[in-house]
């Protein structure tokens, strides 16, 4: 007797805070332009949306609860996606800027860095002729020498502020440490399964998009906590996104694609829209005879307590 398929969550992150908009025309700045790509994503099969806001003037990154409520609430209003609001910022926000937002939507769902890093996409900077905005070179070359800022007090501090309120996180590990470091805080019991692991490859300070890597993290994370108490997704940065992903669902994991992970849509090709790439992946996911999850079974899988019960 065959089996049911089984259900693959698609995550998508819309934005991020690493990308400038000199590196695509279309990333999603405003919050009109982010509001839109969320939606469609949405509709495209994403039942997870990843959010940060940028500067509506110039697409910088920013914290302010002001502009994630210029779309946070439409994307809410026009979908049953699950909402995911970072609380990682940028590298160069401090812990109360990327908390700002969250402490007041207390969303279903918040991403959580496992570990301060070296994350840096500097190197970038030399393939850039032309900068759109004043403040996107030294963004971009001062990644160089800026630590990404995750201690376990940062971490604790997070999980109480926001797990009082019924938040849950995704996870968010660039190393095996980064597993260790979850570990820690289930053995306190400050968090509890499930639990959303997102294991994140091909970001210069953090573990390299190689399948051995990936191997390594999903035989870790069984170690540490055992198969049947967390949900593994994968992220790939750049032109290792499809592969990457593709290899995670193969291996029984969920997935994430969108423009903060990579801005392309295949070599030489750039996404126009987050859509796209979920459109992409969902293809490839279900001539593998995959089934995609709705929000609401992903919400299920991730133990989540609804959008009903948000600030949002």
């Amino acid at each position: 007797m065959s089996q049911p398929s089984r259900k693959v969550i698609i995550s998508c992150a819309v934005t991020g805070a690493t990308h400038t908009p000199s590196m695509s025309e279309y990333l999603p700045l405003t919050p009109a332009q982010i509001e839109e790509q969320s939606i469609e994503a949405a509709q495209a099969g994403a039942a997870i949306l990843h959010l940060h806001a940028r500067d509506p003037v110039d697409g910088r990154p920013t914290p302010d609860p002001e502009v994630f409520g210029q779309f946070v609430p439409g994307i809410a209003r026009a979908t049953d996606a699950i909402i995911n609001i970072t609380t990682g910022g940028s590298t160069r926000m401090t812990l109360a800027e990327r908390l700002a937002f969250p402490r007041v939507a207390r969303p279903e769902l918040c991403s959580l860095n496992m570990g301060s890093m070296n994350f840096s996409i500097h190197p970038m900077a030399g393939k850039i002729t032309s900068w759109t905005h004043a403040w996107e070179r030294e963004h971009v070359e001062g990644m160089e020498d800026v630590v990404f800022k995750n201690t376990f007090k940062d971490i604790k501090q997070i999980m109480q502020g926001l797990g009082e309120h019924g938040t849950r996180f995704e996870f968010e590990c660039y190393d095996v440490g980064h597993l260790y470091n979850l570990a820690h805080f289930v053995a306190q019991g400050l968090m509890k399964p499930p639990l959303f692991i997102q294991c994140c490859f091909g970001i210069l300070g953090g573990l390299g998009a190689d399948p051995e890597n990936l191997l390594l993290m999903r035989t870790t994370a069984d170690r540490l906590f055992g198969r049947e108490n967390y949900v593994f997704s994968v992220l790939g940065a750049g032109r290792h996104q499809l592969p990457f992903v593709t290899m995670s669902a193969i291996m029984g994991g969920n997935v994430r694609v969108g423009l903060e992970d990579s801005i392309y849509l295949a070599k030489g090709v750039k996404a126009k829209t987050n859509a796209e790439q979920v459109r992409k992946v969902r293809h490839i996911l279900e001539a593998l005879s995959f089934e995609i999850a709705t929000p609401d079974e992903a919400r299920q899988m991730l133990g989540l307590k609804g959008g009903h019960a948000t600030h949002r």
